[in-house]
Order: C-alpha cells, then sequence, then structure tokens
C-alpha cells in the first residue's frame, strides 16, 4: 500500500535521477563541445581524447567524429578498419552521416570488404535520415549491382528499421 512516505521516497528517487541524468547530459555535451572546438583548432589530442571518452559510452556524434579522425589520420594513425568501426556504431543507432561514410567504406572497399549490396543499404538508410549526398551515392553504387543485388540491399535496409523499431 502507498502512503504518504512512501510516495515522498518515490518522488525523491526520481528527482535525484533526473537530476543525476540531466547533469550527467551536460557534462557529456559539454565534453562534446570541448571536443568540436579542439578539432576546429587543430588541436587532435584533446579532441581525440574527448571524443573517444563520450564515443565509447555510445554518444553517436563523437563516434562519427572518431571515426572521421580515424579515416582522415587526424591525431592518429590513420586506420580505415577503425575507422569503419566508429562509423557502424554510430550509423546502428541512426547516424545519417555515419551511414553515408560507412557506405562509402563498403563501396570502396577501404577497412572493410568490399560490398555494394552492404554500400547501398547504408547509402539507402542515410538518405532516409536526410543526409545530403546519400541518394547520389546510392544511385552511383547501383551501377554495377544487380537487379537481386539491389533488392537484397532494399531488403536489409527494411529489416534495420524494422529492427531499430523494436
Amino acid at each position: 500500500p502507498m502512503n504518504l512516505s512512501t510516495i515522498r521516497k518515490t518522488d525523491l528517487i526520481a528527482l535525484v535521477s533526473v537530476a543525476v541524468g540531466i547533469g550527467g547530459f551536460q557534462i557529456a555535451r559539454g565534453g562534446y563541445l570541448e571536443g568540436v572546438d579542439a578539432y576546429k583548432r587543430g588541436d587532435y589530442k584533446t579532441a581525440l581524447k574527448e571524443f573517444r571518452f563520450l564515443a565509447e559510452r555510445g554518444n553517436a556524434d563523437a563516434q562519427f567524429n572518431l571515426g572521421r579522425m580515424y579515416n582522415k589520420g587526424e591525431g592518429l594513425r590513420q586506420s580505415h578498419r577503425e575507422a569503419a568501426k566508429w562509423f557502424r556504431k554510430a550509423a546502428e543507432r541512426g547516424h545519417a552521416a555515419s551511414q553515408l561514410h560507412l557506405g562509402v567504406l563498403y563501396a570502396t572497399g577501404n577497412g572493410v570488404i568490399q560490398d555494394y549490396v552492404l554500400a547501398h543499404m547504408w547509402f539507402n538508410l542515410s538518405s532516409a535520415n536526410g543526409e545530403k549526398g546519400a541518394a547520389q551515392a546510392r544511385e552511383r553504387v547501383e551501377e554495377p549491382m544487380t537487379s537481386p543485388q539491389v533488392a537484397e540491399a532494399q531488403r536489409l535496409a527494411r529489416a534495420f528499421l524494422a529492427k531499430k523499431k523494436k
């Protein structure tokens, strides 16, 4: 049975949980913005530190930026394989730019085994999420593909979206 003291404890716990959550978000957001500012200044060491911390905790924007730094070799040894890893993490969270970049890696075979079907799938998802250039990339990668390959890419994109809704 609920009584006044139970409700107050429950309310207090909820309030503290919300306050801690908001505070954590502000810290995370602040670290991300510090990373962006450092990146713009060319301070890749600081940017890498900020992005890695947040990326490892599931921040899709930080995962994208970490992937971009690996892809370009900014502040660390270039690694398309590591770039693909971080782009994939963010892409799976629905990050449109990461989906586009991961599609490019699949289309070119950089860091992953070249796979036009997966490239098409990621370009399709990126385009559906509003990323400029993704539709044109999808059209270009379609040129060497067979109709069954295009159909498979579309099926994979639909399956990905259905899985995300659950």
